[in-house]
């Protein structure tokens, strides 16, 4: 049967619409932004074994183009829904932090970060670049690499701190096998780059190490 043969009140979207989307089950959420089902299952039959089938909305939101698109139900204009449901979801937390003072240790950062990054399939460096009122500026992915580590150069990180007029900084970057602990080599290049920002009169606030589900702060462990 399908949702629209459902009595009004025990489809999701009128849900929603009534009560709010706190009161919808993840099948039901998932239902409303697939919209269809398949043959001989609902959007939310459907939306319940996709998130069997991935694991959950982790799993399901994060899938390469390939893999999600070869579930049945799935393809190309299902993927680009979903990844837009993903991406905004990251726009509205980075819009949260533009309004606030921006301190790494505080929830708000920590949580836009994790969304950033937590999921990268490499490992990729990132800077926050801040006003004198420590108010983000921009968030610059500026190096990318491979599984386990991303060639950083400190002349590119100074430049584009110029190019931002920035007052301070915040380094970013993710471990891609989920153990945020910092390496020899993070504590090193931290060492160099603030050394170098200083010469520009940029001072760095913290450097964050994001896993799976956890950040680590430099400045909590005393290297800065």
């Amino acid at each position: 049967m399908t949702i629209t043969a459902w009595p009004i009140d025990d489809r999701p979207r009128e849900r929603l619409l009534r009560h709010g989307p706190e009161v919808l089950s993840d099948a039901e959420l998932l239902a409303i932004v697939l919209r269809t089902g398949v043959s001989g299952k609902s959007a939310v039959d459907l939306g319940r074994d996709l998130l069997a089938r991935f694991g959950g909305f982790r799993g399901l939101l994060t899938a390469e183009a390939g893999v999600f698109c070869a579930a049945p139900g799935l393809g190309p204009a299902k993927y680009a829904m979903v990844r837009a449901v993903l991406e905004m979801g990251r726009r509205q937390l980075g819009e949260n932090l533009r309004r606030e003072v921006i301190f790494a240790s505080s929830a708000a950062t920590r949580q836009y970060l994790l969304a950033c990054f937590r999921d990268r399939p490499r490992e990729a460096f990132a800077c926050l670049f801040l006003d004198v009122r420590h108010r983000l500026l921009v968030q610059e992915v500026l190096f990318e690499g491979t599984l386990d580590g991303a060639a950083v150069y400190p002349r590119e990180v100074v430049r584009r701190a110029l190019v931002h007029n920035a007052a301070a900084a915040i380094f970013v970057h993710n471990h891609p096998s989920g153990h945020p602990e910092p390496s020899a080599a993070d504590r090193d290049l931290t060492v160099r780059l603030a050394s170098a920002l200083a010469l520009v009169g940029v001072s760095v606030l913290d450097h964050l190490v994001v896993g799976d589900g956890v950040v680590v702060s430099f400045k909590e462990r005393g290297w800065l």
